[in-house]
């Protein structure tokens, strides 16, 4: 009963009719004027955030590409080091065999060259020898035939003799 008699918890027929009027009167007031502008500005931050999100989600795929682009670029770039590297060594390689190959030309050419010199001047320095044997044995024959032409027996062997002599020398 004390509730009853509590003017807080039985509001009175005026101040429910004054306070139902205020009311509309404020939400007919709002839904005329403010009604629309706070909806448009709640759907404009509704697709401010929808499309904030879509390009979120535009920018993460487009980064994704990008990775898996520089990961083909890399890969790609990796490879073509290795073919240049491949390349370069078979190009130093085919270099060395080539200077090799002319190295060991050029020195069988001047291995030649020598030997053929050498055979030029052995061959120079026995026709001296030669000439200097057959001039000492004219001059050693013409004093032995000078003084020995009376015995024709020893004659046959002094020219055997130094027939001998000149066949040895040619060999």
């Amino acid at each position: 009963m004390i509730l009853l008699a509590n003017s807080l918890t039985s509001p009175g027929v005026g101040t429910i009719f004054w306070s139902a009027l205020i009311f509309g009167v404020f939400f007919l007031l709002l839904a005329k004027f403010a009604w629309k502008p706070i909806l448009a500005a709640v759907k404009a931050r509704d697709e401010m955030i929808k499309g904030s999100l879509e390009s979120a989600e535009k920018a993460r795929e487009e980064m994704l590409k990008l990775q898996s682009d520089n990961e083909a670029i890399l890969k790609k770039a990796r490879e073509e080091r290795e073919t240049i590297l491949r390349e370069a060594r078979e190009i130093r390689d085919k270099l060395i065999s080539e200077a090799k190959g002319q190295a060991s030309d050029e020195a069988s050419k001047l291995i030649e060259k020598a030997r053929l010199a050498i055979e030029s001047e052995k061959t120079k320095a026995m026709a001296e020898i030669r000439d200097q044997v057959a001039s000492l044995s004219v001059a050693i024959a013409s004093k032995l035939i000078g003084s020995e032409l009376t015995k024709s027996g020893e004659q046959e062997k002094l020219i055997n003799l130094y027939l001998n002599d000149i066949d040895l020398n040619k060999n």
